[in-house]
C-alpha cells in the first residue's frame, strides 16, 4: 500500500499544489493562458510525438484496442445522456453535457502523468490511442447533439465542417499522426531537436497537473444537482469496470494496455466539460461543480484502481 501511496502522492500532490495556490493567490483566471497554451501545444504534443515516434509501427496500428475503448466511452456517454434526459426532463442540451461529464475523462491534463507514472513507457501508445480517439468521440458527438438541440445555428454541412476542424486540428491529435508517421518512416529527430522534445516532455505532466489544479481553483462552484452522484458513479466506476470487463472478455491484450486503459477510464470528469458548457451556455455552474467534486473524490477511487492493478486484485492477465 505504500508504494501505491508514493505512485499517486506526487500526482494528486501537484493538483492539490495548485488548487491551493489558485485558493491563497489572487491570479486572474486569464493569467493561465500561456501555461496553458504551453501544455496544450507544446509540452504533451511533444511529449507524444517523441514516444510514439520511437514505437514500432505495428504496435499502433491496434483496430481491436481502439474500437473497444472508444465503444466504451460512447456507452457510458449514452448512459449518462438517459441519466440527464430524466433529470432535466428532455432537453438535450443539458442531457449533452451530462453524457460528457460522464464519458469524457480528464485524458490529456492527467492521463499521460498516471499511466506514464504507474505503468511506465509501455503505456504510451495506448496513452495516445485512447486520447486521441476518446477525444475525436467528443468532438463528433457535442457539436451534433447541440446542433439537434437548437443551440447551434449552423447548417448539416457546417456542422461536420466544425467536426473535422476540431479533430484534425487538435495539438493532441496532431502529435499523434507525427509521431505515427514518423515511427513508419523510422524517422529520428537530430540530437538538438531531440534534447529539445525531451526538455518539453519532462515539463509535460508537472505543468499540467499544477496547471489543472489552479484552474480547478478558478472555477466557480454552482449549485449541485441531484444527478450528480449518478453521473460521477458512472464515470469514476462504471466506465473502468465496463473497460476492463470488455477487454478480458475479448483477450489477447497486453495486460500493460489493459492497465492503461483502466487507468485512463477511471480519471475524473476533463476540465473541458465546463469549457463546452460555457461554449454552448448551457449547464455552466452545474458543469464546474462536476469537474471540482469528481477531482476531489477521484483522489480516492483512482488510488483504489492503481492498487488493484499493482496488488494484482484486478487480474489484467
Amino acid at each position: 500500500m505504500l508504494d501505491v501511496f508514493s505512485l499517486a502522492l506526487p500526482f494528486f500532490g501537484l493538483i492539490l499544489l495548485g488548487f491551493g495556490a489558485g485558493k491563497l493567490r489572487n491570479i486572474p483566471e486569464n493569467g493561465l493562458s500561456w501555461m496553458n497554451f504551453f501544455v496544450v501545444y507544446l509540452a504533451l504534443p511533444a511529449l507524444f510525438f517523441r514516444l510514439l515516434s520511437e514505437t514500432p509501427i505495428e504496435q499502433l496500428a491496434n483496430v481491436s484496442f481502439i474500437a473497444a475503448t472508444t465503444f466504451t466511452t460512447y456507452i457510458v456517454f449514452a448512459i449518462s445522456f438517459c441519466i440527464g434526459v430524466v433529470a432535466t426532463r428532455g432537453s438535450i442540451g443539458e442531457s449533452t453535457i451530462l453524457g460528457i461529464a460522464g464519458a469524457y475523462s480528464n485524458v490529456g491534463y492527467m492521463g499521460p502523468g498516471l499511466t506514464l507514472a504507474v505503468l511506465g513507457e509501455q503505456a504510451t501508445v495506448p496513452t495516445a490511442l485512447i486520447l486521441t480517439f476518446d477525444n475525436a468521440l467528443m468532438f463528433i458527438l457535442a457539436p451534433m447533439l447541440m446542433a439537434l438541440a437548437g443551440t447551434e445555428n449552423e447548417t448539416f454541412v457546417g456542422t461536420l465542417k466544425q467536426i473535422g476542424f476540431r479533430i484534425f486540428t487538435h495539438p493532441f491529435i496532431l502529435a499523434t499522426i507525427a509521431g505515427v508517421l514518423a515511427a513508419a518512416v523510422e524517422f529520428r529527430p537530430p540530437q538538438a531537436l531531440d534534447t529539445l522534445l525531451n526538455f518539453l516532455s519532462n515539463a509535460a505532466a508537472p505543468c499540467a497537473l499544477f496547471a489543472m489544479g489552479v484552474t480547478i481553483a478558478l472555477r466557480p462552484v454552482g449549485r449541485i444537482p441531484l444527478e450528480l452522484p449518478l453521473v460521477l458513479s458512472v464515470k469514476l466506476l462504471v466506465h473502468p469496470i465496463l473497460i476492463f470487463l470488455l477487454l478480458s472478455w475479448m483477450g489477447g491484450f497486453d495486460p500493460n494496455w489493459v492497465a492503461t486503459a483502466v487507468l485512463m477510464s477511471c480519471l475524473p470528469p476533463a476540465t473541458n466539460v465546463f469549457v463546452l458548457a460555457q461554449q454552448y451556455g448551457i449547464y455552466v455552474q452545474r458543469a464546474s461543480s462536476f469537474v471540482l467534486i469528481g477531482t476531489a473524490v477521484s483522489i480516492i477511487t483512482v488510488t483504489a484502481f492503481i492498487w488493484a492493478i499493482t496488488s494484482g486484485f484486478l487480474p489484467i492477465g
